[in-house]
């Protein structure tokens, strides 16, 4: 049975089918083969129930923030406030890259809009200042899966409603691992710029002046973060309430710096009802499939087997970390984490793990997803905004920072306290 649901899987996103067709499609088939219950008939309810949970609201509204953070050039003085404070550093804009993400991150919840943001105001500048091309667009594409774990975070919001755990303790669990991968990002680059000084390029000087005024741009993303964030934990807000805040908020900066206009605002809307509406649809139909696997027992069905391998919990963590990097590999993340996340968070769970700390595993390996080939959707998004050459290139330039992502997935299962020292002290 799983070997069969998961070939069918497969199959149907080879076939280039959209990824929510692929899912309901194969939900059909499974039902139809496995059981005598005309399941089809629960699908309304079904779908009604996954797509009206309140906290699921707060997603659409992240997506229109990071749009108005990116139609009104609060973007791009953040990112030149960036350039400004760690150019000095061998490999230059890039560390920019990676600081104007980890930024960026922090307000918007989406590691798309993020890589597109700073991609849109970067690639300009790879000519310019002379940088090997493949690394510095390696760099926004990792620097970009950085918005599914620096809080806030679409993705962790969706674990927390798939798993009924709390959100603010997923936040909390996130801000150190956040903050260490995009040192050790920053770290990768330096290696690889020491080791080969020509893919640095020409650093940006940037007087002591400059770099205090420029910190202006800085203010903006800190605002809406600490209203964002800090709503959530004083308590006067739901992390779906602290999104609608975040909105108010970035409203209100635009009318400030004069960029509000009912043409900035279309395109905000537009582009957050086209990412909105793909997103709720991969959620109702993941949620639907999700029914037909339990209806026709194969969670118990993988539960049972994984029991029965006699595997230690280091061990079952083993075979799961492998099991969704070869999956992230032909399956975006989102719809990935959806589809798997109610069957082998039990297991996980089982073995002795936290599944707070799981969740933070989790999207760790979404956000390696999200850089492998062929499916990575972050590097699509990079060579989109790139617009010209082969995407072989932001493939090749982000091989560095997967054995980054690697390195940390080994350093949270060496290092639990790392993830959860937070929500120990201030859950």
């Amino acid at each position: 049975m799983v070997p069969t649901s998961l070939g069918l899987l497969l199959l149907f996103l080879g076939l280039s089918l959209p990824v929510a067709a692929a899912l309901m499609l194969l939900a059909m088939v499974l039902g139809q083969l496995y059981t005598a219950l005309p399941l089809h008939l629960a699908m309304g309810e079904i779908v009604w129930a996954a797509s009206s949970n309140f906290i699921l609201v707060s997603v659409p509204l992240f997506i229109l923030l990071g749009e108005i953070l990116l139609r009104s050039g609060m973007a791009d003085r953040l990112y030149q406030s960036m350039s400004q404070w760690l150019s000095w550093l061998p490999g230059g804009l890039m560390h920019a890259n990676i600081g104007a993400c980890m930024a960026f991150a922090a307000t918007s919840g989406s590691s798309v809009a993020t890589a597109a943001t700073i991609g849109t105001v970067a690639t300009p500048l790879i000519k310019r200042y002379g940088y090997g091309e493949r690394l510095f667009l390696g760099s926004i594409a990792a620097g970009g899966t950085l918005g599914i774990l620096i809080p806030p975070s679409i993705n962790l919001i969706i674990y927390g409603w798939l798993t009924n755990t709390s959100v603010p303790q997923l936040y909390l669990a996130g801000f150190l691992p956040g903050i260490a991968l995009g040192l050790i990002f920053i770290a990768t680059i330096l290696i690889c710029c020491l080791l080969r000084p020509a893919l640095g390029g020409e650093s940006v000087h940037a007087t002591w002046g400059e770099r205090l005024t420029g910190l202006v741009g800085v203010v903006p993303p800190l605002i809406i973060f600490l209203v964002v964030i800090g709503s959530i934990y004083a308590g006067w807000a739901t992390p779906t309430e602290s999104a609608a805040l975040g909105v108010m908020i970035a409203l209100a900066l635009a009318a400030f710096n004069r960029r509000l206009t009912m043409q900035m605002l279309f395109e905000a809307l537009d582009g957050t009802m086209r990412t909105t509406g793909m997103i709720m649809l991969i959620v109702a139909a993941a949620w639907f499939l999700n029914f037909v696997l339990s209806a026709i027992g194969l969670v118990n069905a993988l539960n049972a087997f994984i029991t029965g391998l006699g595997l230690s919990p280091t061990g079952t963590l083993a075979a799961v970390v492998l099991f969704y990097l070869v999956l992230g590999c032909f399956m975006e993340p989102l719809p990935m984490m959806i589809v798997t996340v109610p069957v082998i968070t039990p297991v996980i769970v089982s073995a002795g793990y936290d599944p707070i700390w799981f969740g933070i595993m989790v999207v760790l390996l979404c956000e390696t997803a999200m850089i492998t080939p062929p499916v990575g959707v972050n590097l699509f998004v990079v060579q989109g905004v790139r617009g010209r050459g082969s995407i072989n290139d932001v493939i090749m330039g982000v091989l560095p920072f997967i054995i980054s992502l690697f390195l940390m997935i080994v350093l949270i299962i060496a290092v639990p306290g790392l993830v959860m020292l937070l929500p120990r002290l201030l859950g």
